[in-house]
Parts: C-alpha cells; structure tokens; sequence
C-alpha cells in the first residue's frame, strides 16, 4: 500500500482522540483513531457521505 497523506479533522481539536482521513490510490476513504493509529477503517465516499447525513438528521440520537 502507498503512503497515505493523512489529515487530521478540524473538529479534532488539539486534545487527544482526533480523527484523520485520508484518500486511498483505490479512491476510499481511510479512517483511524489517533489512539489507535494502526485500525484503519476503509469505506467509500457514498458510505462516509451517507453516513455523515444521517448523523446530522440525527437518525441515531436514540442510541446515545
């Protein structure tokens, strides 16, 4: 696998437990966890969009 040119959420603040991304050769989006750097979730642009909408539509509130 290339280097991935990760980068780092603005939401992340300057504390511990950010979240980075990064845009794979295959086009996916690579996702990992500052504590743990080596668990690297791939998924694709439409799944992470989706996912995104759904978290702003609040459709998972009630799991929280």
């Amino acid at each position: 696998m290339s280097e991935l040119a990760w980068q780092k959420s603005s939401y992340s603040g300057q504390g511990a437990n950010c979240l980075y991304l990064a845009i794979a050769s295959d086009e996916t989006v690579r996702l990992r966890e500052s504590t743990r750097p080596d668990a690297v979730l791939a998924v694709s642009r439409d799944a992470l969009r989706a996912l995104i909408r759904g978290v702003k539509a609040g459709e998972w509130d009630d799991l929280v």
